[in-house]
């Protein structure tokens, strides 16, 4: 039996909620689940479609990408998320899906921007889009250099990866992660409700306004701030 047995059933579960939540289809997208004391993470096999997917599939890799255990070739992307396991130490899981209206605003190269209630549940900034790369980075050590556009894109607005856990790569599409597999398929989830409102609120109203910076503070602080009373005491 191999020792990673539980973190490869973890990460097929998150897989499988992708397609269950309407976020993939065929072989779009890839979850992954980081064991931060061996220094590996679980990521779905590279061009397998979900229905054929199983626990054993699962590919585990070190955080330089090298392979540690498994059968298949690990998801193209699986670079990106080494790279992001390296330079963000307290996030152990990543979710990249091609989601319709996700991916619509990031081949638009735009901000998802901050219109109601629900995107101020979860996050107090518009949903960050990183510009398209480089030709000589695309050119180069391409899924890498996503990596690093992610992390520059946040730098850049002076945004905190704990802060904002999702972000779209202009022309390309979603990335999420979390403190676990669970919360980044969440947001996950979550970034691609928001894309698809804003995009709706759009069209009845081309001149539909930001939401207020008083109803931001009030929905964010009720569910996150030190007197939040959203939910049940613990």
């Amino acid at each position: 039996m191999s020792e990673f047995e539980e973190l490869k059933e973890v990460a097929y579960r998150s897989n499988m909620r992708l397609p269950e939540l309407d976020l993939v289809l065929f072989t779009f997208g890839n979850a992954s689940v980081a064991d931060r004391e061996r220094e590996v993470f679980a990521i779905k096999p590279s061009g397998v479609p979900y229905e054929e997917l199983n626990p054993a599939s699962i590919v585990i890799v070190d955080f330089d990408g090298n392979v540690v255990e498994g059968e298949m070739r690990p998801s193209s992307d699986t670079q990106t998320h080494a790279v992001l396991y390296k330079h963000w130490e307290n996030i152990k899981g990543i979710v990249h899906t091609h989601s319709t209206y996700g991916t619509a605003w990031a081949q638009a190269q735009k901000d998802i921007p901050i219109m109601g209630t629900t995107h101020a549940d979860h996050l107090t900034n518009d949903i960050p889009c990183a510009p398209p790369m480089a030709d000589d980075m695309i050119e180069g050590d391409y899924e890498v250099q996503t990596g690093y556009q992610i992390i520059n894109a946040l730098k850049d607005r002076d945004l905190s990866h704990e802060e904002v856990e999702m972000i779209l790569v202009g022309n390309h599409a979603p990335f999420t992660w979390g403190d676990s597999a669970q919360k980044a398929v969440y947001n996950s989830a979550v970034l691609e409700e928001v894309a698809k409102m804003a995009y709706l609120s759009l069209q009845i109203n081309p001149d539909a306004p930001r939401l207020k910076d008083t109803l931001i503070k009030k929905h964010w602080e009720r569910k996150h701030g030190d007197d939040a009373y959203y939910g049940q005491e613990n």
